[in-house]
C-alpha cells in the first residue's frame, strides 16, 4: 500500500489535440487515493466549445455529438478545483501534458490552479 501523507490524485485527460495553447479537455478522469487507502473517483465529459478533430476522435472515441450537452469547463471548474485541493498529482505524461493543459483551462476562464507545493508524479518519467 502507498504511504501517503496527503491525497494523491491520478489524472487522465482526453482532449481535442496536443497543443497546450489551443486544445481543450473533452474528458477528465481522476482517482483520488486518500492516505487511508480509500479511493474517490470523479469522471466528467466536458464540452470543449470547439470542434473535435477526427484524428483525436479516432484515438479516444469521443465526438462532439456525444458531448454536445455536457457542461463546459467553466461549469465544472470549481468542482474540479475543490476536488484536487490539497492533493499531490500523478499521471502518465502528466507533467508535460495533462497538468499543464489543466492549468491552461483554468487560466482561460480567469481561475488560478496553483501546483506550487504539490508533488507532481509522472509515471512516464519513473518507468522510461
Amino acid at each position: 500500500m502507498l504511504q501517503l501523507i496527503r491525497p494523491l490524485a491520478v489524472i487522465d485527460l482526453e482532449t481535442t489535440g496536443t497543443n497546450l495553447a489551443v486544445d481543450r479537455i473533452v474528458e477528465i478522469a481522476i482517482i483520488k487515493i486518500m492516505p487511508d487507502g480509500s479511493k474517490i473517483i470523479k469522471h466528467k465529459y466536458i464540452n470543449p466549445e470547439m470542434p473535435i478533430p477526427q484524428s483525436s476522435s479516432d484515438i479516444h472515441g469521443i465526438t462532439i455529438d456525444k458531448i454536445k450537452d455536457a457542461p463546459n469547463f467553466r461549469q465544472v471548474a470549481n468542482e474540479l478545483k475543490q476536488f484536487l485541493e490539497n492533493c499531490d498529482l500523478a499521471g502518465y505524461n502528466s507533467n508535460r501534458f495533462d497538468i499543464p493543459l489543466l492549468v491552461e483551462e483554468f487560466l482561460r476562464i480567469g481561475m488560478e490552479f496553483d501546483t506550487k507545493g504539490k508533488k507532481l508524479i509522472d509515471v512516464q518519467r519513473v518507468f522510461h
